[in-house]
């Protein structure tokens, strides 16, 4: 069990190293004063000024890289970070504002504001490079009338305990604000935009990710609508969000602009890492420590409980086969809140996983967001072993009443196994590593 442990936190490590800022930011090159990645190339000489913006859990380390290949194009510019990641940052030209997440505070607001003050500036004449990664919809938070801050953080906390998938979560912050939904990109396209984008979201959809500031918005009022009553969240929702979401469904209220949108033909949105590439990384390194190995899906999502029963399923069916054996899953799972336990989605999933694998020998599975938080928890994830049933009934805990409150925290903090890293810089969505012996 230790040696397949230390496998599994090995390979998450390095899966989460992939997708560090200053690894693929490296597909971001400068030859002479042409600016290149993905294919895409621009001429610095078009342009009177380069203005560096951006905003999400990853976007310092990246304009630390941009800043490094640029310094002497750059004349200006702003990222939006977490609070816990502004300490300490070391930018010379590009100006670094921090804010709150997973919940909306003033300090966004602020944040948000001066964002647009600087999309307000750009000519034809500017460049904008627009760095973006998960995280970025509760940091620029900006509500649309009527809507105040506070509407805006109780309707996310609702959504966030709810259930809803990232997609859903992001059609209806889009549609409650002067940010996302492309609306930052209509103000900024007045320029050139180069938008790079770190993905956190299965499938890689850019108008989802961080609620999509730069990208047309496919999903409507109507789809907000019913993702709210979806949820059972309508009648509990402040008033001034059905207010809002009304106003839009009986065209009282601007659509958030939509693919087709002629403002967009100056956007230019790349994915430039994403959860393919961490998982890509783990299993290379697993196959090189001996491990039959394949990625079984990137598009891992539903309640984090029953994924990890099923997943405890996977590894009941490899336990009867010769030979280490490797599964690597990512993506992003939910948990609809019942009880009043400390813990995330990563750590459910393990807990859950745990209760079947009593009955498997010889196998592990670690489960870890990369983005080193978990939840309301401080910890990142949690690995678990066919022994971490027994260990917990000697120590007179029962895991399904852990599970039943929401309490997977608690539950590794006990018994050992949660995983504490602190803030990565980086953000791809969820790493879950099965393994077997």
């Amino acid at each position: 069990m230790a040696s397949l442990r230390r496998d599994a936190l090995k390979a998450a490590e390095l899966g989460i190293r992939s997708v560090m800022p200053e690894n693929f930011m490296r597909k971001l090159r400068l030859r002479g004063r042409v600016l290149a990645v993905d294919g895409i190339r621009v001429d610095l000489k078009r342009f009177d000024e380069v203005v560096v913006l951006g905003a999400g859990k990853a976007v310092l380390s990246m304009a630390r890289y941009v800043e490094g290949l640029l310094s002497k194009h750059i004349s200006r510019g702003l990222i939006v970070v977490p609070k816990e990641l502004h300490e300490g940052h070391r930018l010379e030209k590009v100006e670094v504002a921090p804010s709150t997440h997973p919940i909306p505070s003033e300090l966004g607001l602020k944040a948000a504001r001066k964002l647009l003050e600087y999309a307000e500036t750009v000519t034809e004449r500017t460049l904008v490079i627009f760095l973006l990664s998960g995280g970025a919809s509760a940091l620029l938070p900006l509500p649309a009338p009527p809507l105040t801050l506070r509407d805006e953080a109780e309707i996310t906390g609702l959504l966030l305990r709810s259930g809803a998938t990232i997609h859903e979560v992001n059609a209806v912050r889009k549609h409650l604000s002067a940010v996302g939904g492309g609306w930052l990109g209509k103000k900024l396209a007045r320029g050139r935009v180069l938008s790079l984008i770190l993905s956190d979201v299965v499938g890689d959809d850019v108008e989802t990710i961080g609620s999509g500031p730069t990208a047309p918005d496919p999903t409507t009022f109507k789809d907000v609508y019913e993702i709210l009553r979806r949820y059972g969240i309508w009648e509990r929702a402040p008033e001034a969000v059905r207010e809002r979401v009304l106003m839009g469904l009986e065209g009282k209220v601007e659509e958030t602009p939509k693919p087709g949108d002629p403002a967009f033909k100056n956007i230019t949105n790349i994915i430039i890492a994403g959860l393919s590439d961490a998982c890509t990384a783990t299993a290379r390194y697993l196959r090189s420590r001996g491990f039959r190995c394949g990625i079984l899906t990137r598009f891992m999502e539903g309640e984090a409980s029953q994924v990890g029963t099923f997943l405890a399923g996977v590894l009941r069916e490899l336990s009867w086969k010769r030979g280490k054996y490797a599964v690597i899953c990512g993506g992003e799972t939910t948990v609809t809140v019942h009880g009043s336990g400390i813990g995330g989605r990563n750590q459910e999933l393990a807990l859950s996983a745990s209760i079947r694998m009593r009955e498997i020998g010889d196998c592990c599975l670690l489960s870890i967001g990369t983005d080193g938080v978990d939840g309301v928890s401080e910890a990142a994830g949690a690995i678990v072993d066919s022994e971490t049933w027994g260990d917990a009934v000697r120590m007179g805990l029962n895991p399904v009443d852990f599970l039943r409150n929401n309490d997977s925290n608690t539950f590794f903090n006990k018994i050992g196994g949660a995983i504490y890293t602190g803030p990565t810089g980086t953000n791809v969505g969820d790493l879950v590593i099965l393994l077997k012996c």
